[in-house]
């Protein structure tokens, strides 16, 4: 036997997960776009930039943040993911570890207090880090932190902590690596298409054909797992607890999640493993 490959909920080999921003008022359109296609993310919030009750922008304004009324009332039981941003979105490399620390777990405390919700992820401010921020997410219970490169491939991550996503939506190559990634039809590793950006953008660019096209053309298809940034997170890290054994003959499911993979190089040897199920092969 050659070994294994992870596979996916239902068995499906390819995931796709979003990620923005700041929480602004186009999140309300761009969160109607996505459920309208089936896609699934994670927003990103700064909970110490809310903007205060009755607020009125002047005509023109562009960033327009969500009021915590507001923010609630879109986010709250969304079936999206609510992730850390920093409270007050600073360059988190430049503050002392202390305020690194603040910035992280009151913000966490908030939006957990809010969203009546456990907050695990976060997407760097500015995109901007180094090793004291990285340890600090980790002392702050943060399991991922996205940053803003652009891998411009789908490889599962090695390093969640320092997360890149495929691309930002203004790439250029957008709709090329979609069409890539819904074209493909994996043999090996599970592939992961992850988009992130600010949904404000669409309005200061006037754009908003180019996620309404993103998400028809990736949206609702059976080989996709749509899905949040943590439930990608916590089917890998339940898939890297399978406990195998020496002749690879029999694994052990020690996790509560259904577990999908395939005998490498025998796609038609799929397996499902059930939550304490111990399976022979």
């Amino acid at each position: 036997m050659s070994g294994f490959i992870m596979r996916f909920p239902e068995g499906k080999a390819k995931a796709l997960t979003l990620s923005y921003d700041d929480g602004v008022e186009q999140d309300k359109r761009l969160m109607e776009i996505m459920d309208k296609n089936g896609l699934k993310g994670t927003f990103n919030l700064n909970s110490g930039l809310f903007a205060p009750e009755g607020t009125v922008y002047p005509q023109g304004t562009i960033h327009r943040r969500l009021t915590g009324e507001q923010a609630a009332k879109l986010y709250t039981d969304s079936g999206h993911e609510i992730a850390v941003h920093g409270l007050t979105h600073p360059f988190l490399e430049k503050l002392p570890e202390n305020m690194v620390m603040w910035e992280l777990l009151k913000d966490r405390e908030n939006l957990e207090t809010k969203f009546h919700t456990i907050v695990r992820g976060m997407a760097y401010p500015f995109g901007t880090y180094n090793s004291v921020t990285v340890d600090c997410l980790k002392g702050a219970g943060l399991v991922y932190g996205r940053t803003v490169i652009s891998s411009h491939s789908f490889d599962i991550p090695e390093d969640w902590l320092t997360l890149p996503a495929t691309c930002h939506h203004d790439d250029p190559e957008l709709m090329k690596l979609a069409k890539q990634f819904v074209e493909e039809t994996p043999r090996q590793n599970s592939r992961m298409f992850y988009l992130w950006g600010h949904s404000y953008e669409f309005e200061e660019h006037d754009n908003w054909n180019v996620i309404e096209e993103f998400a028809a053309y990736t949206g609702s298809r059976d080989d996709i797992w749509y899905a949040t940034n943590i439930q990608i997170y916590d089917y890998i890290q339940a898939y890297q607890r399978l406990e195998f054994s020496v002749n690879g003959r029999r694994v052990y499911n020690p996790t509560a999640t259904e577990l999908y993979f395939e005998e490498q190089g025998n796609a038609a040897n799929q397996y499902c493993i059930l939550p304490g199920e111990c399976l022979e092969l």
